[in-house]
């Protein structure tokens, strides 16, 4: 009985984390070819009937799906280095700041994934640890920015903690500068970590906050 709970187990752990990688990879797969059926539909419209029913088969379309939407990200990519390519998506952005509620939308997404791609205020790294949920436990944030209080001067930090596995989601917490520590990982470190339940991380790590140059 024993050996069969052991193996049970280890059945489990073996499964878990292939699980896991099946869901984001369906997921991505489905966003993938939701977002390209419309151009085969399209395509296949224009073609005449002999060829129409191959190009609609669920095997060619979601290939081709697939392969549609890479190739105009990428376009997309390759179209916002370059000096007419940055003055268009600042046309398509004006456009968006002049609808009601898409640009709050747009405007706060585009905001944190530059502010992920910088390194924020007040000496702290990007990837830090706060006090959450309670005193005596520490958890990984993503700093956003750095805020000061307008009674007191003191500086706050907004940090955001992300859920394991899926790190969509989360909390938003305001921690004062001093009860914040700075980590030396990085994003990707960060994420890895908390998508793998911390299975996934470097060996070490910054947990106790440094010590306070006045204090004796």
């Amino acid at each position: 009985m024993i050996k069969t709970r052991r193996y049970i187990l280890a059945g489990l752990l073996a499964i878990i984390p292939l699980w896991i990688t099946w869901l984001v990879l369906r997921f991505l797969f489905q966003l993938l070819v939701k977002a390209g059926a419309p151009a085969i539909q399209w395509l296949a419209s224009k073609l005449p009937e002999s060829l129409k029913g191959f190009l609609e088969s669920p095997l060619f379309t979601n290939f081709f799906s697939i392969l549609l939407v890479v190739a105009v990200l990428y376009g997309i990519g390759r179209l916002t280095t370059i000096v007419v390519g940055r003055r268009v998506l600042g046309f398509f952005e004006a456009v968006l700041a002049r609808i009601p509620i898409v640009n709050v939308i747009y405007g706060a997404v585009k905001k944190l994934v530059t502010v992920l791609q910088e390194k924020p205020g007040g000496g702290l790294q990007r990837v830090v640890l706060i006090d959450f949920p309670s005193p005596e436990m520490k958890t990984v944030g993503l700093v956003t920015r750095v805020l000061t209080d307008t009674s007191t001067g003191r500086e706050l930090a907004a940090v955001y903690v992300p859920t394991t596995p899926n790190p969509t989601s989360g909390y938003l917490e305001i921690v004062p500068l001093e009860r914040v520590t700075s980590t030396d990982w990085t994003l990707d470190e960060a994420m890895a970590f908390i998508m793998s339940g911390g299975a996934v991380a470097p060996d070490t790590m910054n947990y106790d906050h440094p010590p306070d140059p006045g204090g004796e």
